[in-house]
């Protein structure tokens, strides 16, 4: 088996003028690894209105005094001083004044303060678009605690495992993920597509079976939007999901601290297995550690893995605009497929269709370096899944030979009809009319 897996996830990425800073990392990737979180804030757990986000805020104030107060966390490591310029921040005026302060003091860089105030005046504008009444306290409290994370790791970087599991406490990065999206999507326009099938997952789930779901990817929020759609009606599935992560997402500092929030296998892609020519043994190492750690996770059943099965986000085609899944690479599917059925624990692979491109679009283009332009808007999405395909079905109908293309193109068809009927849904404003080639929306949050 390969142990180059060209599996990324939720890469960070975009191009429009709205937002157009570059944040360019010098320092060499390194193994995967993790260090010790050094402060904890609060864990939200329910949904996010304006009161709650200051209560959040406030909350995680007070909880860095104690930690400083005490000397260590809960993980027993001395806490790191820390500026809390950003937490207390109680105005635009006073957060983004605390970007120079913070700058003079030397304890930010100066791209990454103009980086951070762009992405603060592109989020304010994408919820302002949403019409919430409560958009000025979302964005302030939502940016206060995303600046303090960003300084955090700016200081103390986190680095990630072979395999992550989402941290939830001391300081939930998993709600923080969903409150800094939620009010990005227009759920008045966004669907579900075969909900039923999310409910037969979770039964075969609770049975110890297997579940991957082979996918297209667009964002580099993919995982946290997937996770917003499913959490009134999967929210076992939403939490628990396993997201094959590309290193790019985990080294990007404004990308960390919401990939900390997801449960990850994190892989070198390889798109990008060569950017550094000294550092590519090295990436087939961690991606073979990564494997393993996939394997013994498998074989404990009751896992559920999401993969983006073309190596990377799809982008629009260059002479009409139009966006659509890009190309499944057969040896990835093939390769999980393998995974499933090796591991002493029965499995099933479903195609899963996503598009959710205009909250934050990719670039045109593969970037190497980390760090891309990124633009943010308010817009529906839509997520869809196909029954289960079966791998001895379709080697049963063609030569050995064969198998593993068709078998990869079968998945994509799949999910390339699924994401027509999303696009035509949220495009189109067809709303359920759009339910064909098998697909029955819903808009299961109302």
């Amino acid at each position: 088996m390969s142990s180059t897996l060209p599996l990324p996830f939720f890469g960070g990425t975009c191009t429009k003028a709205a937002f157009s800073f570059s944040l360019k990392s010098s320092s060499p990737l390194v193994p995967f690894q993790r260090l010790q979180l050094f402060r904890s804030t609060s864990r939200t757990t329910t949904r996010i209105r304006s009161s709650l986000f200051h209560s959040l805020k406030a909350k995680a104030t007070a909880e860095l005094v104690q930690d400083k107060e005490s000397g260590v966390v809960a993980t027993g490591k001395p806490v790191v001083e820390h500026s809390r310029t950003f937490i207390e921040a109680r105005s635009e005026q006073e957060l983004l004044s605390g970007l120079r302060k913070e700058v003079d003091a030397g304890r930010l860089p100066p791209n990454v303060a103009a980086g951070m105030e762009e992405v603060y005046q592109n989020y304010r504008n994408a919820v302002f678009q949403s019409g919430d009444p409560a958009a000025v306290g979302v964005v302030l409290s939502n940016m206060t605690v995303a600046f303090d994370h960003w300084l955090l790791d700016v200081e103390d970087p986190f680095v990630f495992e072979p395999y992550h599991k989402a941290l939830r406490e001391p300081f939930d990065y998993y709600m923080f993920g969903q409150n800094y999206i939620r009010p990005l999507i227009d759920f008045r326009n966004s669907y579900v597509g075969n909900l039923s099938l999310f409910y037969e997952i979770e039964e075969k789930l609770k049975q110890g079976h297997n579940v991957v779901l082979i996918s297209n990817h667009q964002t580099e929020a993919d995982p946290i939007i997937i996770s917003l759609l499913l959490e009134k009606t999967n929210p076992h599935i939403a939490e628990n999901m396993i997201f094959v992560a590309g290193d790019r997402v985990i080294t990007d500092p404004l990308c960390k601290p919401f990939s900390m929030g997801r449960n990850l296998l994190c892989v070198y892609s390889k798109k990008h297995m060569y950017d550094i020519p000294e550092l590519a043994e090295m990436k087939r190492k961690a991606n073979t550690r990564s494997l393993k750690e996939m394997a013994l996770l498998l074989r404990g059943g009751s896992k559920i893995v999401w993969i983006a099965a073309s190596g990377g986000r799809d982008r629009p085609d260059p002479f009409t605009e139009e966006w659509y899944p890009a190309l499944f690479d057969s040896s990835s599917v093939d390769n999980m497929r393998r995974l499933i059925e090796h591991s002493g624990t029965p499995g099933h692979v479903y195609p899963l269709a996503l598009l959710c491109y205009d909250i934050m679009p990719p670039p045109r283009q593969v970037e190497k370096e980390i760090g891309e332009k990124r633009i943010i808007t308010f817009h529906g999405a839509g997520l869809s899944i196909a029954p289960q395909i079966s791998f001895p079905e379709i080697a049963a109908a063609c030569e050995e030979s064969e198998a593993k293309d068709v078998y990869s193109q079968a998945l994509y068809k799949s999910v390339s009809e699924q994401y027509n009927v999303l696009k035509s849904a949220i495009h189109g404003k067809q709303g359920l009319e759009a339910s064909t080639a098998g697909v029955s929306l819903s808009q299961p949050w109302n």
